[in-house]
């Protein structure tokens, strides 16, 4: 069966925010230019995690009467806590004056990204763009010039054993002018065209953290909408880890709780599931959480490399923007507003070009727009943060971002690098301590099962696994007697499992658990997992995340 195909001026890949705002600004600038986004999800927002506090800049350029829109922007900062956890009972907060000023969130509010990403699909479908959802983008198209002709969306209806089921339907190829690739942190598709167009050759490699986050229902007592806590230290730094955790109350009693694990860690024995259960057990958290219900659980990997990591986002028919080309600001926590702008100069590019014949050849003038953008100025001055906490840890990382940036404006004359990728860093399990992790409460920590429940997480049983092994042999023989097999640890869904019985040892692989994060891509010591996108609607399903 034949593949039909649909011929769009311009394809998106990707309904996060990024992807979003480059559709709106499309049709804002010329409704004759036709636009579609395709969507992994179930449906708009299903996939979507963030933390979020949300930076207004860039929505305030697309939609400046969004609040009159309806946009889902409800609760504005009221107050910022930053702590340094010493252990597991006392922690000290800093002094706001100390404190970098990206960390700072006066006129920042905090949202859900996930019902963010479903007001900017209405609006995007009221100017016309077409937003199909429940359809992954499986495969890039090349025209015979080598340029970018499009996607095709994955087959349905595959079973496991690669026989076509009676549901069967081919996936459907989408030409375009131009494809814009938004799929997020270590998207599939940006992954193969990095490789494919060495658009990485002059960047540092990517990194990367995982950040877990939980939504809960607090009561009256322990809410206080509008408060903004960061932490740094415990749990993490008693296996020499690196990140911080995070606690946002947002209106209607909800609380979101989480940590990011930076994936550079070396200790193959640490879990980032495990490490967010201790953080929640610790007084300056659980005074919020006690008493309340958990609704939901999710996890994303996000993209912190900086500007030094950022790919070259031009090819010949297309452009990488948001998380996708890793225009994610980690010193402010934040890359919605970055990933948004980003989508509005491809935006703008774009239509600049179609206007004046053009079509599948390379947008050069993207480079010099986004160089000259706040987003890429913003990125810059905060360019030497990531490299200074890999290099001088949390405390004294975050001690060198302020004088670089509250004092001399990142204008210190020199650029961090940090040139070893976060696979490469796991030191053989014989030489790190081992942590024995405590069992989880039931109150404030869970398993990771109970957590996959709640995150809604469902794929077709039966379909090919969508998470690959170059070589099935290598968590066994390799994986396992040098880094006793991490895969179990760092996924925090249980998708890996090595298990013993009477026939030996076997690596297994629940994909039905599976919430993309992206984590195995990422930090497998051998590159020998990779993730490739399984039937499309498949996965978590996210409410207000």
């Amino acid at each position: 069966m034949e593949r039909e195909s649909m011929e769009y001026d311009v394809v998106i890949v990707g309904a996060g925010p990024a992807g979003l705002a480059a559709a709106c600004r499309i049709r804002q600038l010329n409704e004759d230019v036709s636009v579609c986004v395709v969507e992994k999800g179930s449906e708009v927002g299903a996939h979507i995690l963030s933390g979020a506090v949300f930076e207004p800049t860039a929505l305030n350029e697309l939609f400046p009467d969004w609040k009159d829109r309806g946009a889902p922007l409800k609760t504005s900062v009221a107050g910022d806590e930053i702590y340094v956890m010493g252990n597991a009972e006392k922690a000290t907060r800093i002094p706001n004056f100390f404190v970098p000023s990206t960390m700072h969130n006066e006129g920042n509010y905090i949202i859900s990204l996930g019902n963010l990403c479903r007001w900017l699909a209405e609006q995007a479908e009221s100017l016309g763009v077409e937003i199909f959802p429940g359809f992954a983008a499986a495969e890039v198209l090349y025209n015979e010039d080598g340029s970018v002709k499009g996607i095709a969306t994955g087959d349905m209806g595959v079973a496991a054993n690669g026989d076509h089921k009676d549901s069967y339907m081919p996936g459907m190829e989408l030409h375009a002018k131009y494809t814009l690739f938004a799929e997020g942190c270590r998207g599939q598709l940006g992954k193969q065209l990095i490789s494919h167009f060495k658009l990485d050759k002059d960047a540092d490699p990517q990194h990367y953290g995982i950040g877990i986050k939980e939504l809960w229902k607090v009561s009256d007592e322990h809410h206080k909408p509008g408060l903004v806590v960061h932490t740094a230290g415990w749990p993490l730094d008693e296996s020499g880890s690196h990140g911080g955790g995070f606690l946002y109350h947002l209106e209607d009693n909800q609380v979101v709780v989480g940590l990011i694990t930076d994936l550079a860690y070396s200790n193959p024995h640490v879990s980032p599931f495990d490490e967010f259960q201790r953080y929640k057990h610790h007084p300056v958290i659980k005074q919020y959480l006690e008493g309340g219900q958990r609704v939901a659980y999710g996890a994303r990997a996000i993209v912190k490399g900086g500007l030094q990591s950022q790919p070259k986002m031009t090819f010949p028919g297309g452009l990488l923007i948001g998380d996708n080309a890793g225009t994610l600001n980690f010193a402010k926590i934040k890359g919605n507003h970055t990933a948004m702008k980003s989508g509005m100069i491809a935006a703008e590019s774009v239509v600049e070009a179609l206007a004046a014949g053009r079509g599948n050849d390379e947008l050069n003038e993207y480079s010099d727009a986004y160089r000259n953008s706040w987003a890429h100025k913003e990125l810059h001055k905060q360019r030497n943060f990531g490299p200074a906490q890999h290099k001088f840890g949390n405390i004294l990382g975050s001690a060198y971002a302020f004088i670089d940036i509250n004092i001399f404006q990142g204008k210190l004359p020199w650029t961090l690098r940090d040139t070893k990728p976060d696979y490469a860093q796991l030191k053989p399990a014989a030489d790190c301590r081992k942590i024995s992790y405590p069992k989880p409460d039931g109150v404030l920590s869970f398993d990771k099962l109970s957590s996959v429940f709640i995150s809604n997480t469902n794929h077709e049983e039966d379909q090919p696994c969508h998470l690959t092994l170059k070589d099935d042999e290598i968590p066994l023989n390799h994986n396992l007697p040098i880094y006793d097999e991490p895969a179990q640890r760092y996924c925090p869904a249980g998708v890996y499992e090595v298990i013993e019985d009477a026939n030996g040892k076997r690596f297994q692989i629940n994909s039905q658990n599976c919430v993309h994060c992206k984590t195995c891509d990422i930090k497998d010591p051998t590159q020998n997992i990779v993730w490739v996108a399984p039937e499309g609607g498949g996965g978590p399903n996210y409410p207000n995340m």
